[in-house]
């Protein structure tokens, strides 16, 4: 194979509109429907997700998009005022504090972090390192 001169990731939703208005308004991302109605989501780094309809969508049942944040408390307060419903979790390899974070003070990944979904379902994290 040759090198890859770069590359994108992408997944479905319901209502690109819908998507298109959750990730712009509530997250704070730069989010464009393009002509062929496919929204471009740019990414912090400069990488870009593209986000397609699919009318008949069904959520994965794992994380598409992880977030990277500096302070979570921050980011979980602010996104819940917007609100954005955290997901809870109490099973023995992750358990959430009431905010929605699972804090791991192990060192051993992330230090915190917590899980949201899209209008579609899409499971989204944010993480602090």
């Amino acid at each position: 194979m040759h090198k890859t001169k770069s590359a994108f990731s992408g997944y479905a939703v319901k209502d690109v509109e819908a998507a298109r208005s959750f990730y712009s308004d509530t997250l704070g991302m730069d989010a464009t429907v393009d002509q062929m109605g496919m929204l471009d989501l740019k990414l912090g780094n400069g990488a870009s997700v593209m986000i397609y309809p699919k009318p008949d969508h069904q959520p994965a049942t794992f994380t598409v998009l992880n977030l990277v944040v500096d302070n979570i408390d921050d980011a979980v307060d602010h996104l819940t005022a917007e609100g954005v419903t955290f997901e809870q979790y109490d099973m023995p390899e992750i358990k959430t504090d009431a905010k929605g974070i699972s804090r791991d003070a192990s060192g051993q990944g992330p230090s915190a972090i917590a899980w949201f979904t899209d209008p579609s379902g899409n499971i989204i994290s944010l993480i602090q390192e």
